[in-house]
């Protein structure tokens, strides 16, 4: 007896199976999501986080896009935000595509601060396809412990 819904295919039928033949299947409609050609430049925008004495530094894999079309931007005074568009090729008539894999669309990916990170002196350059964003660190004050004396 089959439960389980054949996903590549019709089922067959079968004498033996009361559940194969004309009995209501749950998932015979049901269709997995995909990503959208817009939604896939989401996925693929990875990046790196680490801390280092002085700051923070943020690393982001970026190919083929200029530094004027990539945005950073701080927003709520300690989120960081790196956004992007990539646009699609403008394609000749004329043209046969065998593979499109590249994506495109926008992207866009957040990133909370920790308390000491010193927002007003981020900087941002953008070299061989990689967006590095540095944002230095402020000196934690050390909570300043003073002695009591006790009397009596």
């Amino acid at each position: 007896m089959s439960l389980i819904p054949n996903f590549f295919g019709t089922r067959r039928g079968s004498i033996f199976d009361p559940l194969s033949a004309d009995i209501w299947d749950p998932f015979r409609d049901f269709q997995f999501p995909q990503l959208s050609q817009e939604n896939s430049a989401i996925v693929n925008a990875r990046v790196d986080w680490k801390e280092t004495q002085e700051a923070h530094v943020f690393k982001a894999d970026l190919p083929g896009l200029r530094k004027e079309e990539v945005k950073v931007e701080i927003e709520d005074d300690r989120v960081l935000q790196i956004s992007g568009k990539r646009n699609v090729e403008k394609e000749d008539k004329s043209d046969t595509w065998h593979r499109m894999e590249r994506s495109t669309g926008e992207f866009i990916r957040r990133f909370r601060l920790p308390e000491n990170a010193k927002v007003d002196g981020v900087r941002a350059s953008m070299e061989n396809g990689v967006l590095t964003v540095t944002v230095p660190k402020e000196e934690m004050k050390q909570p300043e412990v003073k002695a009591i004396e006790i009397s009596g």
